[in-house]
């Protein structure tokens, strides 16, 4: 059987095939991110294809195990069955989740960027909250992260863009893309009020322009340089290394600061134009750009949220689109994000068929 995507195990011996000749081709460290990129994808085909005759192997030997437990009648065998059984679930799960990341940029590094929204300071701690939890999750995964550019503010950060390399780094944290919304008790009120702060999360995959069908003219860009602000010394300070382009055509903007190099900074810039830009496309597809992505218009506030972190009076962590609550908001914010996310992808996937059965049954001959 065939199922496609992550267990199209034929499939994926072909594509590593594939791989394993073209990093051995000659030339092949010419472009040292380019062969970095690919090693990576080789990587997790790898993986792909291990886990699954695992999980194979072990589906066979517990079933030959049980059949010879009940044949027998050892209850003591059963039950050793039993305890394998939450493992070899997880790794299922695992595999389906997996599944459901065959989009195009599934594969891809990811950028990810924050901004407070409404709530004033608690709204600046709150997208430091933010980014500490999703660099957590990150080391969880083993995943590398690099900071793009960062504007600390009076209680915590008024803007932040970082980068995360991992195996379906943008796959999983797609997931992520949204409004959050925090209530607690507010450190910032002496009366000890109950205050409710707001951040958005937009997540793009990580592109590069000859790995796309989108084109950016240099006509339609607009590029300013100007002189970094906040910590980085002196050069940093005193030198307009900084880059902010504008697209004309959609007011996308964005801007690297990171880097002591102007070069560096616009190749940062661009890359996440690119993102933009792909993600725009993709959320226009499915008529949910301008709620979701377009943050000049979209207000990050109240009504607007994709999932809810409460603090007081109770305690409890709920995603507004697939209802999933849980109460251990502690290890939540301390990156514990799986659950989260894999009920997003079930929910997605659950989305994308019925919208594609919808169109099925549209289709009527006349």
């Amino acid at each position: 059987m065939r199922w496609g995507g992550t267990f199209d195990v034929p499939d994926l011996r072909r594509k590593l095939r594939e791989l394993n000749d073209r990093t051995t081709a000659e030339g092949f460290w010419e472009d040292p991110d380019r062969a970095q990129t690919m090693l990576r994808e080789r990587a997790a085909v790898e993986e792909q294809i291990t886990t699954f005759e695992k999980l194979g192997t072990s589906v066979k030997d517990l079933g030959e195990l049980l059949e010879m437990a009940v044949a027998e009648g050892d209850e003591s065998m059963i039950e050793d069955v039993g305890t394998q059984m939450p493992d070899l679930e997880r790794g299922i799960r695992t595999m389906e989740v997996a599944r459901m990341l065959s989009g195009a940029e599934d594969r891809s590094d990811c950028i990810v960027t924050i901004h407070p929204g409404t709530g004033g300071l608690d709204a600046q701690d709150w997208a430091a909250m933010l980014m500490r939890m999703y660099l957590r999750w990150c080391e969880r995964r083993g995943f590398k992260t690099e900071i793009i550019d960062r504007q600390d503010d009076e209680a915590g950060i008024k803007e932040v863009s970082f980068l995360v390399r991992g195996p379906y780094a943008y796959g999983f944290l797609r997931a992520e893309g949204g409004v959050h919304r925090l209530i607690r008790i507010s450190p910032f009120d002496a009366n000890a009020r109950r205050q409710t702060a707001f951040a958005a999360v937009f997540v793009v995959p990580d592109l590069d322009e000859g790995k796309t069908d989108i084109v950016i003219k240099a006509e339609d860009l607009e590029v300013d340089t100007f002189r970094s602000g906040g910590k980085g010394g002196q050069h940093v300070n005193k030198t307009e290394s900084a880059i902010r382009i504008t697209h004309i055509p959609t007011g996308i903007i964005v801007k690297c600061q990171a880097e002591r190099s102007q070069h560096k900074n616009r190749a940062s810039a661009m890359k996440m134009m690119l993102g933009l830009l792909y993600e725009r496309r993709r959320q226009e597809r499915e008529a949910e750009f301008e709620k979701t992505y377009a943050s000049d218009k979209m207000e990050i506030g109240f009504g607007s949220q994709i999932r809810t972190y409460t603090m007081a009076p109770y305690r409890l962590v709920k995603d507004e689109r697939t209802e999933l609550k849980v109460s251990n908001i502690d290890a939540v914010l301390d990156g514990d994000l799986d659950e989260f996310i894999e009920s997003y992808l079930l929910w997605s996937a659950n989305r994308k068929a019925q919208r594609q059965s919808g169109s099925a049954g549209t289709n009527t001959s006349p």
